[in-house]
């Protein structure tokens, strides 16, 4: 269950509340019965790694072989037009 955390507008009495998802929010300062309001910070998030990637979750030999297939371009359908001198 997420924790929240709350400060009185009146007082500045300052809490956390270990509420559910489903939980009504917090309105009223168990210190001096005033008005509560939701505190909002940062999150502690951290993205590691070389990035997310389809290649990312698999094991080292089936790794080598999509980068094998990834660094190879694709055939193309249309021939390559060759460069023609101007006259």
């Amino acid at each position: 269950m997420p924790t929240y955390a709350y400060a009185c507008k009146t007082c500045g009495h300052a809490f956390d509340a270990v509420q559910s998802f489903s939980d009504a929010t917090l309105t009223e300062c168990p210190a001096c019965g005033g008005v509560l309001r939701k505190q909002y910070g940062s999150v502690g998030v951290t993205f590691n790694g070389s990035g997310f990637y389809r290649t990312d979750s698999r094991g080292s030999s089936d790794r080598r072989a999509a980068a094998g297939a990834a660094s190879t371009p694709p055939a193309s359908s249309k021939p390559e037009a060759s460069p023609s001198s101007g006259a």
